[in-house]
């Protein structure tokens, strides 16, 4: 790690000290940390993140459209790092392929967690929340996507969580950072600065699969009740969730 020189920028013990300082503290030392490591390349940032950030490491993927790219950029640096699926039931028949091909492939430590109501339950006790509006939507994700991922977060004692956002993914994306601060733990996203040449260039470049609604039209794959593919005149964004809302929560509410 030594071609990093990190140290000159902030060490291991400061790194682990700023997560309980005070707010006004840990904005600067971010913005500085950020500087440098918008300097490097998104595997430099990996790397980074894995030899300095303090507890255990986790990734979280919800298997999409361009999932293979982080799985790949993580596990090639640290093979049995926890990937976190939060499992809704309601995902597409292909979806669910396409774990286990990636699984295999990559021979990913896949931790997968889900609501304890199954789907049919969950039916029956509060009928189809999806379509009650946005509070309706916002307990869907609630039970299915926030709450699993916490408990996956403290059974697995996570401190530095990885995730593959990026910024021309929707406008509530915009202003995302590689490394912030969640809580009590890190949350790194090496790849937020690129575009969908430089993630198709990373497939290719290790001919990596896209998910397989990619040649249906879908830019962005979920739920089956709440992802359509992209027709002309439409956001990215607006494939999910009818197009009420972007987030479901899982990266904002942990």
């Amino acid at each position: 790690m030594a071609d990093l020189q990190i140290e000159s920028v902030i060490s291991k013990e400061a790194l682990a000290a700023l997560l309980t300082a005070p707010d006004r503290e840990q904005r600067s030392e971010l913005e500085r940390v950020n500087r440098f490591l918008d300097t490097l390349t998104p595997p430099q940032r990996v790397r980074w993140a894995l030899e300095y950030l303090p507890g255990n490491a986790a990734l979280s993927s919800s298997f999409g459209i361009q999932a293979a790219v982080m799985l790949h950029m993580l596990s090639v640096e640290k093979s049995d790092i926890p990937v976190i699926l939060t499992d809704t039931g309601y995902l597409f028949s292909q979806t669910y392929k396409f774990i286990d091909e990636l699984t295999e492939r990559l021979k990913l430590n896949l931790k997968v967690y889900a609501s304890p109501l199954s789907t049919a339950w969950q039916e029956a006790k509060f009928g189809f929340l999806w379509l009650q509006g946005i509070d309706g939507l916002d307990r869907y994700n609630q039970i299915n996507k926030v709450e699993p991922m916490q408990r996956a977060m403290k059974e697995l004692e996570v401190g530095t969580w990885f995730a593959g956002l990026r910024r021309s993914q929707s406008s509530t994306r915009e202003a995302l950072q590689v490394l912030a601060i969640h809580g009590k733990r890190y949350k790194v996203l090496p790849i937020i600065e690129w575009d969908n040449k430089q993630v198709h260039e990373y497939l290719t470049a290790f001919d990596l699969p896209y998910h397989p609604l990619w040649d249906q039209g879908y830019v962005s794959v979920g739920d089956t009740h709440s992802s359509k593919p992209l027709e002309v005149g439409m956001t990215e964004e607006e494939t999910r969730f009818n197009g009420i809302k972007r987030e479901c929560g899982l990266h904002y509410d942990i």
